[in-house]
């Protein structure tokens, strides 16, 4: 059987360590499909539903394993599909590799079916991006694609024509001069060195020293660099903000802990923010500046793993270019340890009381179902190593603020993009990686509809997942952006007839209930934890329980009220919410 040019596709992504490719066949990837049959045993390929999850699924892998993740989709249609899950890889600085089908070099240019010039397209979102368009290209460009994916922390590329997918691996018709040819052996990344130049980490020492009032923040960068973050919080005496993304860096029930900032943040994270003299930014390019001090009143110092992204965010004393964990081993025996512990405490105490406060709202007693309580009984079943995924919505907030990072937990959303629907995805790429680990997703009504599909992707493929479906008929987190603005709501209630998924989800053949009252929260999750195979569970949510920001400025306050008079359609159910939540924290 002569070789063709797609097995030889496939035999070097296998060299590279790829052993999984999500993706949707066409007939602008045939020839790729049958390299895959040919090496099934080598590269296993996983058929979803929709290319925008396949995307998504390729992002989630390379998040949870540091390892590139492939997506393939047909010319066309296929590859467009996939662009919403490659920009939340692109924007989240995941390596990933797209590969898309094209048709036969003979009739580009002519208005063929399907005819959609891809490269061009993907201008925007690949750091690498090529048509290939000779078969001896392909070894060379299969790692220089990879390389530059990990190196540049972003996405990469490949388009192949139908015509090169099936010529004889060995086929070089022009010839004109000599193709690149890697080596034989197996490829490999050589990383940037971690540690920053030892000038930069004598002089982030020195503000760091001489900080009275430091605080860390910390992000996806330096999800790696747990026991690092504590021992320089630690020495310094310094409170850890954690980003949404670096949720996992430490665990929740630190003593240095004092949850996010932002939205969905804490009250103790934005006093701190406002407090701080020193702000020590660790692995993260925050994005939201109106969150972070003011520029020039705090010095900052901060370690990046890009140029490009050092010092852009906030004026900083000290940018330092190194990986989180090296970079901050290296600084630790230049740091002086902090012994004036008040500063510390002060955010510990604070701590303690926004906790209390947040305990207040997970009450079983309240009916409709309150998202906190349910979001509590997930965090209070799941395992201490449960991989939790989640969606961009009020969900996120439930979750940043009552899934509680222990042990060895996992906390995995859309960051920079916060794009709806890649709960679900992400949850089926993180149990394909981890099969012996408990994988969660938590999503709301909204953006599992989105992709829904994807849940008999998981029941074909026997995947133990749970999903919890928090049920609020609406698009919830879009409903409180628009009474925060001033205006009363629209467009964003679902209306009846209400949604059932568990019913989708028994039609799939997999674990489904449905959840209206609190006394059934905790066996219907439990069940579906222990479930052997898929599980869904359904939970019909107060659709009025509003994701309040852990600090209410004026300026919100004020809008909030402007829509009550402007005609809030919900008013009543509102307000009788926001009371019932103050009265359960004043009555802890």
């Amino acid at each position: 059987m002569t070789v063709i040019v797609s097995e030889v596709l496939v035999e070097r992504l296998a060299a590279w360590g790829v052993d999984t490719i999500f993706g949707l066949p066409g007939d602008g990837i045939n020839g790729i499909m049958e390299g895959l049959r040919r090496h099934a045993d080598r590269v296993r390929f996983v058929l979803v539903h929709h290319e925008e999850a396949a995307a998504f699924m390729a992002a989630a892998h390379a998040k949870a394993t540091g390892r590139i993740g492939v997506c393939l989709a047909t010319s066309g249609p296929g590859g467009i599909h996939l662009l919403n899950g490659l920009y939340d890889a692109k924007l989240d600085h995941q390596p990933v590799l797209a590969i898309t089908g094209m048709q036969e070099t003979s009739v580009l240019g002519t208005g063929y079916q399907q005819e959609v010039h891809l490269d061009r397209l993907y201008a925007d979102v690949a750091e690498y991006n090529l048509v290939v368009d000779n078969p001896a290209q392909v070894p060379g460009v299969v790692d220089i694609a990879i390389r530059t994916a990990y190196a540049r922390r972003g996405v990469a590329h490949l388009s192949v024509p139908n015509d090169v997918q099936v010529a004889p691996a060995d086929a070089d018709p022009y010839q004109h001069v000599a193709p690149a040819r890697p080596p034989a052996t197996a490829p490999i990344y050589l990383p940037p060195p971690g540690i920053p130049r030892h000038e930069d980490l004598q002089a982030a020492a020195e503000v760091l020293n001489a900080g009275e009032r430091v605080a860390i923040l910390a992000g996806a960068g330096a999800l790696h660099a747990r026991q690092e973050v504590l021992a320089v919080a630690d020495v310094l005496g310094a409170p850890v903000i954690k980003t949404l993304p670096g949720k996992a860096v430490i665990p929740d029930d630190s003593p240095y802990a004092v949850g996010g900032i932002g939205l969905l943040g804490t009250k103790p994270g934005e006093d701190l923010v406002e407090d701080c003299d020193t702000l020590f930014m660790i692995g993260t390019n925050f994005p939201y500046t109106k969150h972070l001090p003011e520029p020039g009143g705090t010095r900052v110092v901060q370690i990046e793993a890009d140029p490009a992204r050092a010092g852009v965010r906030i004026p900083t004393r000290v940018p330092m270019i190194g990986d989180a964990r090296e970079g901050l081993a290296a600084l630790l025996p230049l740091l002086r340890r902090n012994e004036d512990r008040a500063h510390l405490e002060k955010y510990q105490k604070a701590m303690n009381h926004w906790r209390e406060d947040m305990a207040a709202l997970e009450s079983p007693k309240r009916d409709p179902i309150a998202p906190q309580y349910l979001m509590s009984r997930i965090n209070h079943l799941a395992a201490d190593d449960a991989i939790l995924t989640c969606d961009s919505g009020t969900i996120a907030t439930w979750a940043a603020r009552h899934w509680t990072i222990r042990g060895d937990r996992g906390f995995y959303l859309s960051g920079n993009l916060a794009t709806m629907a890649p709960g679900l995805p992400y949850a089926i790429a993180m149990q394909l990686a981890f099969p012996g680990r408990q994988v969660i997703a938590f999503v709301g009504d909204g953006g599992f509809a989105m992709l829904m599909a994807e849940f008999l992707t998981a029941a074909r493929y026997r995947l133990p997942i749970t999903v919890v479906v928090n049920n609020n008929g609406s698009l919830g987190q879009i409903l409180w952006e628009q009474m925060v603005l001033g205006y009363p709501e629209h467009g964003v209630r679902f209306g009846e007839p209400a949604s059932d998924f568990s019913a989708w989800a028994r039609s799939c053949g997999a674990y489904g209930r449905k959840v209206t009252s609190p006394g059934d929260v905790d066996e219907a999750v439990r069940q579906a934890l222990e479930h052997d195979g898929p599980a869904l569970v359904d939970v019909d949510v107060n659709p009025n329980e509003p994701p309040m920001p852990g600090k209410v400025s004026y300026e919100q306050a004020k809008k909030f009220v402007e829509a009550f008079l402007r005609g809030q359609p919900h008013k009543v159910a509102i307000a009788t919410t926001l009371f019932k939540d103050k009265i359960s924290q004043l009555g802890r």
